[in-house]
């Protein structure tokens, strides 16, 4: 392990360079780092294609990256496919006004921009209260290390806790659980326990095996299989495949082919995962449609926080 010092110029080199071999035939960057909050030291994936390929230019997660530096008493008016920001609006002022006054002015930024009558203008309020990274920053290294010991990249791991659960253990809308947001059918399918008496999913550690074997034995197949029908090469390293396995543990298999059954692609790429955010089919609706640009914002937010805090930083191989 050989240690460096940080400055930024070597931060984007490492970010955008370095990268090892792992046995299980997956490139995986890492680097372990001290000085973000205290002396310890964190391990972290590097996620370099965001950057060489430009993901961090693209409008959706930087309007992701704005709203989770804003309290939730603001709010951000964009525009639903393409997330553009608007205007930045007091949350407490909107919901004063009527139902009337709030479709005239949605009407009125649909003429301003020419856009079709049917475009969704959305109110989406601040999310600094939830994506809280100070949080979860202590937590990714012990989940990539049991992603490794599954022989899942670890990316996924990083992915999730990112996105899942930054704030505090909480349960979903629709019964999703724990540190990795599982369901509990998923959960016991994976072999955890979850009655009345127990719910393993509170565990870190076999929540985050239960999420490794997850992805492991369904995602990474199912997606596989799917790619392989519509005959569209693919490499496991790649950034827009991670973000297809992502979907694929967020909506499921079948939702994420319905969707590449409407966009009927004939490679994967970049453009994929764009067209699939605008796009919707069966379950893969907007939640779904969020959740990679989620993946990407914040690895972009690990990123800045390294960057902002971190005095020394390590390339680590496994």
């Amino acid at each position: 392990m050989k240690k460096v010092a940080i400055n930024s110029t070597l931060l984007i080199f490492l970010l955008l360079t370095v990268s090892f071999y792992n046995p299980s035939l997956e490139k995986v960057e890492l680097m372990s780092v001290s000085g973000i909050s205290d002396t310890t030291n964190y391990t972290f994936v590097k996620a370099s294609q965001i950057y060489s390929e430009r993901w961090d230019t693209l409008s959706q997660p930087n309007f992701w990256r704005t709203l989770m530096g804003m309290h939730h008493d603001s709010a951000l008016v964009n525009i639903s496919t393409t997330r553009q920001i608007i205007k930045k609006v007091s949350l407490k002022e909107w919901n004063a006004i009527s139902d009337i006054e709030k479709d005239c002015f949605r009407d009125s930024v649909r003429s301003y921009y020419s856009l079709p009558s049917e475009t969704r203008i959305f109110v989406t309020t601040g999310r600094q209260f939830f994506y809280d990274f100070d949080r979860v920053i202590p937590v990714i290294s012990r989940g990539i290390e049991i992603f490794k010991e599954n022989k899942v990249d670890p990316f996924y791991a990083q992915a999730i806790l990112l996105i899942e659960s930054p704030n505090k253990m909480q349960k979903s809308e629709v019964g999703a659980y724990g540190s990795f947001q599982l369901m509990k059918g998923v959960a016991l399918n994976m072999g955890l326990k979850v009655n009345k008496y127990i719910d393993e999913r509170r565990d870190f550690d076999k929540s985050a095996w239960a999420a490794a074997k997850l992805i492991r034995t369904i995602c990474i197949p199912e997606l596989n299989k799917i790619l392989n029908e519509k005959c569209i090469s693919y490499n496991p390293n790649d950034l827009w495949y991670r973000l297809m396995v992502m979907h694929v543990y967020h909506a499921g298999a079948g939702n994420v082919k319905k969707v590449l059954e409407v966009i009927n692609p004939s490679v994967g790429d970049k453009e994929l995962i764009t067209t699939m955010w605008q796009t919707e089919a069966g379950g893969f609706r907007n939640a779904s449609q969020n959740y990679s640009q989620l993946v990407v914002a914040s690895m972009i937010e690990l990123d800045h926080i390294i960057y902002n805090r971190c005095h020394t930083i390590y390339s680590d191989n496994f």
